[in-house]
């Protein structure tokens, strides 16, 4: 809270309680039979309205039995009870009911005693008192009706509250029940044709060796890669099926699997290197996973879309970033650029994602490079 707002309230209550001092100063002084001690009653009843908010029963006390004194000795008619009726006001709209009802009946019942009809029979005097029995009245109904609308306001504050929190609570379930819908989905269908694959694999590499023949190296590529895939797959279901883990990240190949995933290119028919400069060093766990998917998704977009051409990456540890390139010597021309695809879209969110950049575009001299610059601290 700034200090201008914290101090503002205070700052108006000591003003009216100011403006009230002068009213009541002016009214006694020009009361006959005034003296000193109802100077000084008026003052205090006045300025104990600093505290009608903050203290409203401290108040009400103060400014009924400074007035009261004023008006028993010299009758200066109707604003003597103008403190009172503050001090009324802010304790029934604060909650309080007894203090303030009994302090508006000791009042008026004084001040109507004070003002008996002389013995010419006048009425204005009951007539003043009937009046201030309608402002007290007034006062006491007009707090009740502020602080029945604050409750309102504040029970449909909490009413909005709540039903925002089951609103996130009820997304937070569906969310859940969509993951596992996506992973009995992902079970049911890739899970068994991955599986299908790498068995069929298996066992054409087996009948090939009890053959005596030589096993070709796609085979063998098939059969480590849908080996890696049912092991990524396995991951990724535990992650969906586990509605408590907060980070959502698949516990995926990082570059320490990068040798096999070059060598698994290799048997597919792409040249492949390898180039790693720095000093090797543990990543961030997002980092490695980043860098690995990047590598991934290039080589296969070089053996898709590149045509028999051979493919380097690169490596680079630098002080404060991972930087990583894959570059191809294809037919990609500068002129006209591939649209990207799923993949490209891929990289880019997950480099992002780190506070990093990422260059995807053909090479002037021909071919294909991407380069992601990766942070190694935290992203901001």
């Amino acid at each position: 809270m700034r200090f201008t707002d914290r101090w503002r309230p205070l700052a108006q209550d000591g003003l009216l309680a100011a403006a009230m001092a002068v009213l009541l100063s002016v009214v006694v002084l020009n009361t006959p039979r005034a003296g000193a001690l109802d100077l000084a009653a008026a003052l205090a009843g006045s300025l104990a309205l600093v505290a009608w908010q903050r203290a409203p029963l401290v108040s009400l006390l103060v400014s009924t039995a400074c007035m009261l004194v004023v008006a028993a000795h010299i009758q200066p008619g109707p604003p003597t009870a103008f403190p009172v009726l503050v001090s009324v006001f802010g304790a029934v709209r604060a909650g309080h009911r007894l203090a303030p009802a009994l302090a508006g009946v000791l009042f008026l019942g004084i001040d109507l005693v004070a003002h008996v009809p002389g013995a010419d029979g006048s009425g204005q005097n009951l007539h003043s008192a009937a009046l201030l029995v309608g402002w007290f009245v007034a006062a006491g109904v007009a707090a009740a009706m502020i602080r029945h609308r604050q409750a309102y306001l504040e029970e449909a504050e909490q009413r909005a509250s709540e039903a925002e929190r089951t609103r996130e609570e009820t997304a937070l379930r569906r969310a859940g029940e969509e993951r596992l819908r996506i992973a009995r989905e992902l079970h049911d269908s890739l899970t068994h044709s991955i599986s299908v694959i790498k068995v069929q694999a298996g066992v054409a590499v087996h009948l090939a060796r009890k053959r005596g023949e030589d096993v070709p190296p796609a085979l063998l590529a098939i059969q480590e890669a849908s080996g890696d895939a049912m092991r990524e797959l396995r991951a990724t279901l535990e992650v969906l099926r586990d509605s408590g883990r907060s980070d959502g990240e698949v516990p995926a190949s990082g570059l320490d699997r990068l040798d096999d995933l070059v060598e698994r290119a290799r048997s597919t028919g792409l040249p492949a290197t390898v180039t790693i400069s720095g000093t090797r060093r543990e990543l961030p766990a997002e980092v490695n996973r980043a860098a690995y998917r990047i590598v991934q998704e290039a080589l296969t977009n070089v053996s898709r879309h590149a045509g028999g051409a051979a493919a380097a990456v690169r490596i680079d540890y630098a002080d404060e970033e991972l930087v990583v390139q894959v570059d191809d010597d294809g037919r990609a021309d500068p002129d006209a650029p591939p649209v990207p695809g799923t993949g490209l879209l891929g990289m880019r969110e997950r480099v992002a994602s780190l506070g990093g950049r990422l260059r995807a575009e053909p090479r002037p001299a021909g071919g294909f490079t991407v380069r992601a610059e990766l942070p190694l601290g935290e992203p901001s």
